[in-house]
């Protein structure tokens, strides 16, 4: 995982991933099959672990917009740090796979679709709690919650400074209420 989410699908080789499993050809073969099938793994295993975390944390939350303000707070204060300039790998999955028509890139859009739907549902959560007007497109609202933490991993990876990333959050945040 850790090897695709530093150098991507395509720049990730076996040799790579070889060492960095501390395993040989025939083991990957055997287990996996090939390279597409252990980024399929990889990134199977990051997006459940990432939904989990997440819907945990909604549930934990005192309320759906606390949840969302840090969630996105925390990812902000991460600015500056190598967990920043990583990104995420679903994120970098997207933006690396884009349109091709093939497995891996359709599991990056389920991956993105997870994120949204994890959204969607602290939405409409906050709709019932009073935070977010009934009336908005709680689908909309959602996919705009995942471009912008789409766009805040992408400004961290590429360095933007922790003023310009809680700045940013600010106004995505605000803009979310109205």
């Amino acid at each position: 995982m850790q090897v695709f989410w530093a150098r991507g699908y395509d720049a990730a080789s076996t040799r790579d991933l070889l060492e960095a499993m501390h395993i040989s050809r025939s083991s990957l073969y055997q287990t996996f099959g090939n390279k597409e099938q252990l980024f399929l793994e990889a990134l199977r295993r990051y997006r459940e672990a990432l939904i989990d975390r997440l819907g945990r944390r909604l549930e934990a939350a005192p309320s759906a917009m606390a949840f969302l303000n840090d969630l996105f707070g925390e990812t902000a204060g991460e600015a500056g740090s190598e967990r920043a300039a990583l990104g995420c790998l679903i994120f970098n999955s997207a933006c690396e796979l884009g349109q091709r028509d093939d497995t891996p890139s359709d599991h990056a859009r389920q991956s993105l679709a997870a994120i949204n739907h994890c959204f969607q549902q602290a939405v409409r959560q906050a709709q019932a709690e009073g935070d977010i007007a009934p009336q908005r497109d709680a689908q909309a609202l959602a996919t705009y919650l995942t471009m912008g933490m789409a766009g805040l991993r992408t400004l961290l990876k590429s360095g933007a400074d922790i003023d310009q990333a809680r700045g940013a959050v600010g106004l995505l945040l605000d803009t979310l209420r109205r």
